[in-house]
């Protein structure tokens, strides 16, 4: 995305102020963000002052000083077993982070002397206080617990930290109306081939940009997903239309590993340069939505569920560990709920 950002008071609050040239696409994605705001004195779009949203704009976090000496070996020590146990890089980034923000709140406080109370005090004082969303203080509590595990002297009982009630959020959903004007508005043949099989096959941002050459089986019209979310393997069906499609962009394009790669010949396709490929999709789609890449996936696995697919298999396309996160997609599903007369018909 073609933006940045700083931090600015406005009345009295500390806020994250976001800079781009007028684009109806980015508005879109500002406007999605929780708590987002137009000033209309400052002509400028800002959001609260969060982690998170500091994150994502590149910014220093809130809890940007260092922990104490013991914390910092102890972290260090977190790093290597998080590495032993052969977490990837950006699950070790994440949980690092996570473990670091804790520890530098109790920087006076040695870790052997930490105990659950504290924990709690960390979700009040800091998380709640903050208004972080439920999805991060669960990303912080998992961290905890790991970080715990590797502290042999200490008052915390890993197995009493409590996560925060699981938010019911439904999945978001496009129709098979705007999945089709989405990938038909993008004429680049290399943009419209990463999106088509992203949802052809269901697949998450990071597998798409993960596949190489040898991965797409023409003769078995299969796609090999190898080493996705918690190191699994799997294979989904290739579409024929795909498949062809893909034919066409590699005879121009003629990539040297990656099936997708960047200008430069051999490396990787960048996870914003795909986020912003499917933005401007969106846009061209005429939908207004606040549609991220993500969508895809939810989509592909609805509509599957809605022509008749076995919910087993479809578990299996999408590589979930647990039935039961398939199952979220039976809420979305529209098929069975076509066939329910309203008694309002009847009056």
């Amino acid at each position: 995305m073609n933006w940045s950002a700083k931090i600015i008071t406005h009345r009295g609050e500390k806020r994250i102020a976001v800079f781009f040239d007028r684009n109806e696409e980015l508005i879109a994605v500002i406007k999605a963000i929780k708590g987002s705001k137009w000033s209309q004195t400052m002509r400028v779009w800002h959001l609260p002052d969060h982690d998170e949203h500091r994150e994502m704009f590149g910014l220093p976090l809130l809890i940007d000083s260092l922990p104490s000496e013991e914390g910092a070996r102890s972290l260090e020590n977190f790093r290597r077993w998080l590495r032993s146990k052969r977490y990837s890089d950006s699950t070790i980034k994440t949980y690092m982070e996570a473990a670091k923000s804790f520890l530098v709140f109790f920087k006076h406080k040695p870790s052997n002397t930490i105990s659950n109370d504290d924990v709690i005090l960390y979700n009040n004082d800091y998380i709640l206080k903050n208004q972080l969303s439920a999805s991060y203080q669960n990303q912080i509590v998992s961290a905890i617990k790991l970080y715990f595990t590797t502290v042999q002297d200490r008052k915390v009982e890993i197995e009493s930290i409590h996560r925060p009630k699981r938010e019911k959020v439904l999945p978001n959903v496009l129709s098979k109306e705007e999945v089709k004007l989405i990938l038909e508005s993008q004429h680049n043949i290399k943009h419209k081939a990463m999106l088509c099989l992203i949802y052809s096959c269901g697949l998450r941002r990071s597998e798409l940009l993960h596949l190489k050459l040898d991965d797409i089986n023409s003769k078995r019209n299969i796609v090999i997903i190898r080493q996705a979310k918690g190191k699994k393997d799997r294979i989904a069906p290739l579409s024929s239309k795909v498949l062809e499609l893909l034919r066409v962009y590699y005879k121009g394009y003629k990539p040297k590993v990656w099936l997708f790669e960047g200008q430069v010949k051999g490396q990787q396709y960048s996870e914003q340069s795909l986020q912003t490929v499917f933005k401007q999709a969106v846009y061209k789609a005429g939908i207004t939505k606040p549609a991220t890449l993500h969508w895809l996936r939810h989509s592909y696995a609805t509509h599957l569920l809605e022509s008749g697919t076995d919910l087993r298999y479809i578990q299996e396309l999408l590589g979930h560990s647990r039935s039961k996160t398939t199952e979220i997609y039976t809420h979305v599903s529209t098929h069975s709920l076509q066939q329910i007369k309203s008694p309002f018909d009847d009056l």
